[in-house]
């Protein structure tokens, strides 16, 4: 059949492109083992150039937030009068991240800490750590800041871009557990940077609960003046006795509607995050082959381009 007698031919077409395509590796065997050595080489020393990153974390497990009971003619008055007594409230893990993301809330945190100067690079590179303990790399090629001529926004703009990618905050959707978390190349900055978020973000959301506790309160005293119905009265009482009580209870936790379960602590110094300098080093010597190979091949092509239009 004319299929059986076309197959060896292919096969021996294969066996021969095979051979071709081996050869012009062989050809060029060191022009590739050289240009691989050099991007090697270059991603070593970009590897060495690159500071330690850690991790420092504290554990929180969600208070439980008690709601009073509202009965219809206290809500109904409650919504004339445009004060929110409860009811649809965000959890713990959600309020906590939503504050972290606001702008204003962490320029306030960046000012009363001056952040600003303690993330800088320049104040982390005393406390950073290198690969053989060897930073020279890193210090002739990073610039120093010249922000001098930056105005104060600008600075603190860039100071709450550079904590938006430090820190984090996730949820276990199953146990309910939250962590918050940063990571920096300075691991005392790290630690440091848990305890004052950590402290910040609840004290803000204890202000905000405060504020809206007054507000219900002083609702309810007025109403508990001007109404006549007993029922509605006792009502007022109770809510305005419980929420005095919350009060004073938000008042006295260390963290508003979280408590930690776990402190967060300074990394050890072998503990580090980043960078992956064995994963950097292979996939330079994988992907500066593959270059390297597509190369030869590319450059035997023009080669016999060139034979041929001669």
């Amino acid at each position: 059949m004319p299929v059986q007698e076309n197959t060896p031919e292919y096969l021996q077409e294969d066996e021969i492109d095979l051979r071709e395509l081996w050869a012009t590796i062989m050809k060029h065997g060191r022009e590739i083992i050289k240009f691989s050595a050099v991007i090697t080489i270059l991603a070593l020393i970009y590897a060495l150039s690159i500071p330690n990153s850690y991790k420092s974390h504290t554990l929180l497990t969600p208070q439980e937030q008690s709601k009073p009971a509202l009965g219809g003619g206290l809500a109904a008055l409650a919504g004339m009068a445009g004060v929110s007594l409860g009811g649809g409230s965000a959890d713990a893990s959600t309020s906590l991240e939503v504050i972290l993301k606001d702008y204003n809330f962490n320029k306030a945190v960046i000012k009363k800490h001056d952040l600003v100067k303690r993330i800088s690079s320049d104040n982390q590179e005393k406390n950073m750590v290198f690969a053989f303990g060897f930073g020279g790399i890193y210090r002739l090629f990073s610039s120093k800041n010249n922000d001098k001529n930056s105005s104060e926004n600008e600075k603190i703009f860039s100071a709450y871009k550079a904590l938006q990618s430090m820190v984090s905050l996730s949820s276990d959707k199953k146990t309910g557990l939250i962590t918050l978390g940063v990571t920096a190349q300075d691991r005392f900055l790290a630690k440091e940077l848990v305890d004052i978020y950590l402290m910040e973000l609840t004290a803000h959301l204890k202000q905000m609960e405060i504020k809206e506790v007054l507000k219900k309160i002083k609702f309810y005293k007025q109403e508990l003046v001007v109404t006549n119905d007993i029922q509605l009265k006792t009502q007022i009482s109770g809510l305005l006795s419980s929420l005095v009580q919350k009060k004073v209870l938000s008042s006295s936790n260390e963290f508003y509607v979280v408590s930690q379960m776990i402190e967060p602590r300074v990394a050890h110094v072998t503990e580090k995050t980043k960078p992956k300098r064995s994963l950097i080093l292979v996939l330079a010597v994988i992907m500066s082959l593959m270059i390297g190979v597509f190369g030869a091949f590319f450059k035997e092509f023009l080669n016999k381009n060139r034979q041929n239009a001669q």
